[in-house]
């Protein structure tokens, strides 16, 4: 049985088509990732997954359950994180888990130890007891997720979990998807990070202007939309990439100290970068060619190339 099921959804706001006749499915245990440009519908179609919304047209089913005719079964098997922390400023993290418990309708003798044992997995067991207006944005958002999961969602909704969190938060945030995702639980994330949904998700799909444009597996998103290589390479001392002009060089970005060289051949852009080198007395640091990316596929995707 599938864990989401969204048929022929649309979401109008006055002239604007937010969501146009989405169908979607998401299986038990997937990591789903769910991709898209600014203004593209991500957040429009979690609203409506959560029933946060309710659609103007089209059906969803959590679990198997209708999210229209059951609301509050269906309701009971998702955890929902937000982009923004949705936690109690004046409560401590203690109180602020075992009040999602108990409106998820946990027993009470489980409710405290259960939120112990998710405060110590996401880096908080030492601050337990304060209150959560002391918080970082990170741990404020750990929080968040402890309230998300403490009853065990057979389905798990992130909205940009790791936005704006320092390495150690988007670490522990992802590690705790990870482990929602080997004890059964089906994820589905909306992300700006490209990097993240590759290495995350099982499945994606992407979403341009309210339609569902692409969905499959991260690996073939890649070898069917992106017909690009690319070379990353840093030099000895900083370089204007300015300076590169080669058929073969399509596009350049920069990241940190080194050169993502987007091209169609890579061996002819190797040879190019190895001559202006020698020419110019600059030694090159390093070199990598890199095979098809999920970002040249999404830009592709997406119409951004």
């Amino acid at each position: 049985m599938p864990a989401i099921e969204a048929h022929h959804l649309t979401r109008r706001f006055g002239s604007i088509t937010a969501v146009d006749d989405l169908t979607l499915t998401v299986e038990e245990g997937e990591i789903f990732g769910f991709l898209g440009p600014n203004g593209a519908g991500k957040t429009t179609t979690i609203r409506l997954l959560t029933g946060v919304l309710t659609p103007d047209t089209g059906t969803i089913r959590i679990a198997g359950i209708d999210l229209r005719t059951d609301p509050l079964p269906a309701k009971r098997c998702m955890g929902i994180i937000p982009e923004n922390s949705a936690v109690y400023s004046d409560l401590t993290a203690i109180q602020n888990l075992t009040l999602a418990g108990r409106l998820y309708g946990l027993p009470a003798a489980d409710r405290n130890a259960r939120a112990r044992s998710l405060l110590a997995d996401l880096g908080l067991a030492d601050r337990a007891d304060e209150k959560v207006r002391t918080f970082s944005k990170g741990m404020k958002q750990r929080v968040s997720i402890g309230c998300a999961i403490i009853h065990e969602p057979a389905v798990l909704f992130l909205d940009e979990p790791t936005s704006g969190l320092d390495v150690q938060s988007r670490r522990l945030v992802t590690g705790m998807i990870r482990r929602m995702h080997d004890q059964g639980s089906t994820v589905f994330l909306t992300t700006h990070n490209i990097d993240e949904a590759n290495t995350l998700c099982t499945r994606i799909g992407i979403i341009n202007r309210g339609i569902l444009a692409a969905t499959d597996r991260p690996e073939v998103l890649k070898q069917t939309f992106d017909t690009t290589q690319s070379i990353e390479i840093s030099f000895a001392r900083e370089i204007d990439p300015s300076v590169f002009s080669h058929p073969n060089v399509l596009r350049i970005d920069q990241r940190g100290d080194k050169l993502r060289i987007v091209t169609d051949d890579p061996d002819r852009a190797v040879k190019y970068l190895a001559a202006w080198a020698d020419r110019e007395g600059v030694r090159i640091a390093s070199l990598n060619t890199l095979g098809p990316s999920l970002e040249e596929a999404f830009l592709a995707i997406t119409g951004e190339s």
